[in-house]
């Protein structure tokens, strides 16, 4: 199940991928001698048990189609966020949580539980490379499978906690929280061979963004004047949690 797996890893990443061109093969300056021991590649993919994967930091559930990784909580009081999810190295200062883990790991992740991703929130480029008007489109079976939910979980009081991430960003403008409306996995993109939501650490945008893995659907996606840490719901700068991503499903409304 695993070789099938990277089989699939292996050919997915590779059809996404941008080649490289007028580039010739190059030599490493230095080669091992034929006696002297190599280390070993460790695989990039882990089998846990027979439901679950390892990718870096990433887990992902077959059965379900759950990803799970580690955070902390980066942005707790009154700054104007940008981002739901960011890497420790990218845009710390307007994210709500940043983690350690790969972007292309998690972007690995899905691809191996067959999230497609949808271009549906991004404007089509013009051919002189300015924007017009119109959203590209997709198929509707596309926007439906690569809609996402994300929750965190996190320890409080001895006890486990959990709570979608809508529910701990407010709208500066309503004081309430930000609609349970779903997140899109866009996937990102490669330029001039490097994957873009890498070299950003662009992971969850609430305000839009097509580097990011994921965006924010619903209404002020394009505003970066409007969302909030939500007043004592979000815990502590630093607290540790967990965000699941998993398929859309829209779920009660969050209380006051």
């Amino acid at each position: 199940m695993l070789r099938g797996f990277v089989c699939l890893l292996a050919a997915t990443f590779a059809a996404t991928a941008e080649p490289e061109k007028d580039r010739a093969p190059v030599e490493p300056k230095t080669l091992p001698a034929p006696d002297q021991p190599v280390a070993p590649v460790e695989a990039p993919v882990k089998e846990l048990d027979a439901d679950r994967l390892q990718i870096g930091g990433v887990i992902l559930h077959k059965k379900n189609r759950e990803i799970r990784f580690p955070a902390e909580v980066n942005m707790a009081g009154g700054e104007l966020l940008e981002f739901a999810i960011v890497h420790t190295q990218g845009k710390i200062h307007e994210a709500l949580l940043a983690t350690d883990i790969s972007p292309t790991h998690l972007n690995l992740a899905f691809k191996l539980l067959r999230y497609p991703a949808s271009a549906e929130l991004y404007l089509v480029v013009k051919e002189d490379g300015s924007l017009s008007s119109q959203f590209r489109e997709e198929k509707e079976e596309v926007k439906a499978s690569a809609r996402l939910q994300i929750s965190i979980e996190w320890q409080q009081d001895g006890k486990t906690r959990r709570a979608l991430i809508n529910e701990w960003i407010s709208n500066a403008n309503t004081g309430k929280a930000m609609p349970a409306d779903p997140w899109v996995y866009g996937g990102s993109f490669f330029y001039n061979g490097q994957f873009v939501a890498e070299d950003t650490g662009d992971i969850a945008a609430i305000f839009l963004s097509n580097s990011s893995l994921i965006n924010f659907s619903g209404q002020d996606n394009q505003s970066d004047e409007v969302w909030l840490p939500y007043p004592k719901r979000v815990p502590p700068e630093g607290t540790k949690v967990e965000v699941i991503i998993a398929p859309y499903k829209n779920p009660a409304p969050a209380k006051p």
